[in-house]
């Protein structure tokens, strides 16, 4: 099950230390997008990398990868600018990819990003590329690594083929010390399945089969069709729990099972229904690491009112999660007098109040909460 995709674009902060791996896992991504169009915006901070520069160019320029997919290096000042020009509809992307400078603050970006006054924009988080083989040097001459640990959502430990198994383990236990409740995942030359960052975009009939040759065309055929040797086994790094309920969720349960969602589970997508504490709206939902949000949505007449989530993560025990959420469903309601009915319904509306903090209020951003995420950024 896939929730249908909305008109805001995700945009995912990529950072880790120079060496690291980030461009090579981005070029991951371009190469097995499955049809989804990335804009990438290489965030330089008045420095031009030269790994940077293979995949974006000049700073201030825009560099078309093919079928849509855009690539950009700019400078701090410049970020809601060029956030701005790709957002546009006539640019027609899926997911907006910022690669944050090897010395960058990844928080700021956060930071901004959910500062951000654009509405075609949300957050789609924030991930760590860690080089297994050289942490502990990293961490001795750049001690602020724990701080970007520490707020980011996903961590991928990059180049485990270049230690051992009792070395990955120790460096595993390590990361998930400072990185909390943020998914760890292990890799090799970047290769992570992309469907942990986004979901493959749905195309009308016919709109691909008729198309000139892509980057990712251009790229798959330099490195050959079998280019990522395990590539069909990436799924293996991750686990996927799909939840589906015909019975609505008591909105209280359900928000303290966020609040205190086990580690490793990285993002939660899907619809659900809070039965009477609005009977005219599901609500779509869209967490990732620690930030959350929710959208009402009108029922279409005749659907079946049914809450279905997909939740993705590392680590995480299948059956606990299912059974948390299970114990999330609002117990029966005996059939009352209308009378009776009306007195329920003071707290009814009582109960959504935990699920109305996360809904992003328009057009006013005065009137918009702090996620727990931005509140996770600042600290």
């Amino acid at each position: 099950m896939t929730p249908p995709r909305t008109q805001q674009i995700p945009v995912v902060v990529l950072a880790g230390f120079l060496g690291s791996g980030k461009t090579t896992l981005l070029n991951h991504l371009l190469r097995n997008r499955a049809g989804t169009r990335i804009g990438v915006i290489v965030n330089d901070f008045g420095s031009i990398e030269i790994d940077a520069m293979t995949v974006a160019g000049q700073v201030g320029s825009t560099v078309s990868l093919g079928n849509g997919c855009l690539c950009c290096a700019v400078d701090a000042s410049e970020l809601d600018t060029f956030l701005e020009t790709l957002t546009r509809p006539s640019a027609r992307l899926d997911l907006i990819v910022i690669e944050a400078s090897g010395l960058a603050e990844p928080q700021e970006l956060v930071r901004m990003l959910l500062a951000s006054e654009n509405p075609h924009i949300l957050y789609g988080g924030l991930v760590e590329v860690v080089d297994a083989a050289e942490f502990d040097g990293t961490r001795e001459r750049h001690p602020e690594i724990d701080r970007h640990l520490a707020v980011a959502d996903l961590v991928v430990l990059n180049k485990t083929d270049r230690v051992g198994e009792a070395e990955q383990e120790r460096l595993r236990r390590t990361v998930a010390e400072l990185s909390g409740p943020a998914a760890v995942i292990s890799a090799v030359h970047g290769r992570i399945d992309p469907e942990l960052l986004f979901d493959p975009a749905l195309r009308p009939d016919g709109e691909e089969k008729t198309r000139q040759l892509t980057f990712e065309d251009l790229l798959r055929e330099e490195a050959g069709d079998d280019h990522d040797g395990h590539a069909g086994h990436l799924h293996a790094a991750y686990e996927s729990v799909d939840f589906t309920s015909d019975v609505p969720l008591d909105p209280r349960r359900f928000i303290a099972f966020l609040d205190s969602r086990p580690e490793g589970l990285y993002r939660i997508k899907g619809f659900a229904d809070f039965g009477a504490g609005d009977r005219d709206n599901k609500y779509a939902l869209h967490a990732v690491g620690r930030f959350l949000r929710f959208v009402p949505q009108p029922w279409a007449r005749g659907e079946e009112r049914l809450t279905q989530l997909v939740m993705i993560g590392a680590g995480i025990d299948a059956e606990a999660v299912r059974a948390g959420l299970t114990a999330c469903r609002a117990e029966p309601v005996a059939s009352a007098e209308p009378a009776q009915a009306s007195a329920d319904t003071p707290d009814a509306e009582r109960s959504m109040w935990g699920v109305l903090r996360y809904v992003r209020q328009e057009p006013d951003p005065e009137d918009v909460p702090v996620d727990v995420r931005e509140a996770a950024a600042e600290a």
